[in-house]
């Protein structure tokens, strides 16, 4: 089983709901861990009997809401260990660093740091890389209307300090009503649709999803995605 972390405070449910569908379609089992504060999933996410910690099973995906570290989800799962959970994947959503020490992210996990370039995404993303033991890589999800220089520059000048190592490439994703209004519109009717979402959106979800198995092709993927509407 391999971990992906998702990191910062920027709201990231969604995103990594759309990357797990894509890993699915390519016959990946996948298990998405919401582990912020927030607990988004517990609420877009159906589930017929909720508790305060769960499993459950969305679109393909598993689900897992209200755990605090990978080792409550084995136990609940009744698995001794990790590698007994029969995931490929496990997308962990993270805003805390107590979640970065507690699902074991570290240097061989795939790891992102997302957020959009308000000072209180920025800032308060940040926060959860505060107390690193060692050096993190991460790869920027960037969330913005304009690609801007200066935003990235504003990024790293705030995280000087930190034990972050930036990866060479960064990927953005637009920040369009258009896109925000078609995640509404699937959250109602409880789907993970790609057909309503802005081209640049999906080839943003593209290049995550073939970053994370390299296997597959980002023109694949695209396949993937159109027979899947």
């Amino acid at each position: 089983m391999e971990k992906v972390a998702f990191i910062g405070s920027f709201d990231k449910t969604d995103l990594i709901m759309y990357v797990a569908k894509m890993l699915t379609l390519a016959k990946k089992k996948v298990l998405v861990a919401d582990t912020t504060i927030v607990q988004k999933a517990r609420y877009v996410v159906p589930n017929i009997n909720p508790e305060m910690f769960y499993v459950t099973e969305f679109e393909g995906i598993d689900v897992a809401v209200g755990f605090f570290s990978l080792e409550d989800i084995q136990d609940y799962l009744a698995k001794n260990d990790e590698h007994e959970m029969e995931y490929d994947y496990i997308l962990v959503d993270i805003d805390t660093n107590r979640a970065i020490e507690n699902f074991g992210i570290n240097s061989t996990t795939k790891n992102y740091f997302v957020t959009s370039f308000d000072v209180y995404s920025l800032k308060r993303g940040l926060e959860a890389l505060a107390n690193l033991r060692e050096p993190l890589p991460l790869t920027k999800v960037l969330f913005s209307k304009e690609i801007l220089k200066s935003e990235n520059d504003y990024l790293d000048y705030l995280a000087l300090g930190y034990k972050v190592i930036w990866n060479d490439y960064k990927l953005y994703f637009p920040l369009e009503h258009g896109d925000q209004s078609a995640i509404i519109t699937n959250q109602r009717v409880s789907k993970i649709k790609f057909g309503n979402l802005t081209s640049q959106y999906r080839d943003s979800l593209t290049f995550i999803a073939e970053d994370i198995q390299k296997q597959i092709s980002s023109s694949k993927f695209k396949k993937m995605m159109k027979n899947e509407e």
